[in-house]
């Protein structure tokens, strides 16, 4: 578009349509990169790598130097990936032990003669323990502000304090362990019928002491004597240093008296007379 503006001082000024004329140039635009040349980039990184000096090579060198310096003077991340590993390994073998002591008994349950036991003994012997103490829960909670499903989850969760706690060695766990392993068998005598109340309160007592050898893990019935040393006194504030040594000086022998004594020799000095 032409513009009307005038020259001023013999020069052209520039108006909005001018600007808009001038056309910016397009972006230049990057060649496509080579696949050749990523490739080829990769490679060099990776032999950088394995170099003196690169991460890989520092990786392997902290691998070979395992067995010399041990669990303490290992990497770190080598530590991380050997207790990962055994975790692993421990759930692995855990799941397995048990699906193995599950086929066991049901074998072992099959094995059985045909009686009243019936086939699943897991289930019916924990029954034997388990049903006095839901009917004795049931029979006694009437006028209590809590479910009875309550009570029997604090029984539940009790037992399982215990176990644990007693297993680390804690005092009050055992103590608690203990009573309410006294109190279970009570109650299972207690509530189980007159016929098949001895068989189920030594199930129970069985149950309770197998279960013990884990609670009480490491108690000892015998006496512990300690014999503690003295305290030792506090250190003075002040303590001299006393140093003995036995010396034996011996005095040097008297020089005789020389005729020929200097000039310079001091006038106080004369000799012994005879």
């Amino acid at each position: 578009m032409q513009s009307d503006d005038k020259p001023i001082n013999g020069q052209h000024v520039p108006n909005f349509f001018d600007l808009l004329d001038q056309a910016t140039p397009p972006p230049a635009t990057s060649p496509d990169k080579d696949p050749g040349t990523n490739l080829a980039q990769l490679r060099a990184a990776w032999t950088a790598s394995w170099e003196q000096g690169g991460f890989l090579h520092g990786r392997w060198e902290e691998l070979r130097q395992v067995p010399q310096a041990g669990w303490h003077g290992m990497a770190n991340w080598i530590k991380a990936v050997l207790i990962l590993t055994g975790m692993c390994a421990v759930v692995i073998l855990l799941d397995t032990a048990g699906d193995i002591f599950d086929a066991a008994l049901n074998r072992l349950a099959d094995a059985l003669p045909a009686t009243q036991v019936g086939t699943s003994a897991s289930g019916e012997f924990w029954g034997v323990v388990d049903n006095p103490i839901r009917t004795y829960i049931a029979q006694h909670t009437a006028g209590l502000p809590v479910s009875g499903a309550a009570i029997y989850t604090f029984w539940q969760l009790t037992g399982l304090f215990g176990l644990i706690g007693g297993f680390t060695g804690a005092t009050g766990a055992r103590l608690t362990w203990t009573v309410w392993g006294a109190a279970t068998v009570a109650v299972v005598w207690t509530t189980t019928p007159a016929d098949g109340r001895t068989v189920a309160t030594a199930i129970a007592v069985l149950a309770w002491t197998i279960a013990s050898t884990a609670a009480l893990r490491g108690w000892s019935l015998r006496p512990v004597v300690n014999n503690f040393p003295a305290p030792a006194q506090p250190a003075p504030a002040f303590q001299p240093q006393i140093e003995i040594r036995p010396e034996i000086h011996i005095p040097a022998p008297a020089t005789a008296p020389d005729d020929d004594a200097p000039d310079d020799a001091p006038d106080n000095v004369h000799p012994f007379q005879r």
